[in-house]
Order: structure tokens, then C-alpha cells, then sequence
């Protein structure tokens, strides 16, 4: 079996998430735990962005509409906070996407929207 990619990053972040769904519970906008989110990896001294812009590549050209993904941790990890009733596959496809145009190897998709936080890891 191989190693995880960033294991020790991303259960801190997902450590950290579970807090805040702990915490919180279900049923909050999804803003509100970005908010919690933030507070904690500021608490915690983890390296973030949030609200990180992306632009899209298309055969050579800068589109105009760029992508934001929620945060990107450790400058490797980015992580997409949900809370919504389910997540889907169109939900992984975004994770996806944000992975392709940021070049980076990992994301976690994360939902609070549900009665036990859900967590998804998406590698490129």
C-alpha cells in the first residue's frame, strides 16, 4: 500500500475540521465554518490562503473568469469547505479542477452539512 500524500498535513487539517463540526454541528451557512476554519488554523499556526485566486489556462490564453478555491493550506493542500445535505461527484470534479489549474497534488473536500462532518481526499 502506498503512502499517503501529505498524511501528516491533512489530518491536522481534517483534525481540525472535525473540531469545528464538534463544535458547531450541522446547519450552519457554509461561510460560518470557513470562518471557524480560520480562526482555528490562525490558533494553530497553520499556514493558509484563503479564498486563493486561480486563473484558467485555456490553449494559451488567460480566461476572464477565475477560480477561488475556499483555502489552500500548507501552500500544498487545497481544501474546499461544504455544508450542504450530500456531496457529489460534481462536487470531486471542482476539487479536481482547482488540483489541474493549481498544480497542486492534494485536495479535501469537506462537508459539514451532514449529522457526522464527511471528508473526501481527491489526488491528481
Amino acid at each position: 500500500m502506498a503512502d499517503l500524500i501529505y498524511k501528516d498535513e491533512s489530518y491536522k487539517i481534517v483534525g481540525l475540521c472535525m473540531d469545528v463540526h464538534r463544535e458547531l454541528g450541522k446547519g450552519f451557512l457554509e461561510i460560518v465554518y470557513k470562518d471557524a476554519l480560520e480562526y482555528e488554523f490562525r490558533k494553530n499556526g497553520i499556514p493558509y490562503e484563503r479564498e486563493k485566486e486561480y486563473v484558467v489556462n485555456y490553449k494559451g490564453i488567460i480566461l476572464p473568469h477565475k477560480f477561488y478555491a475556499d483555502f489552500v493550506v500548507f501552500d500544498k493542500i487545497i481544501l474546499e469547505a461544504k455544508a450542504i445535505k450530500v456531496l457529489t461527484d460534481d462536487h470531486l470534479a471542482l476539487v479536481l479542477n482547482y488540483l489541474k489549474v493549481s498544480q497542486l497534488k492534494l485536495g479535501l473536500l469537506i462537508n459539514f452539512g451532514e449529522l457526522s462532518m464527511i471528508s473526501k481526499r481527491v489526488v491528481l
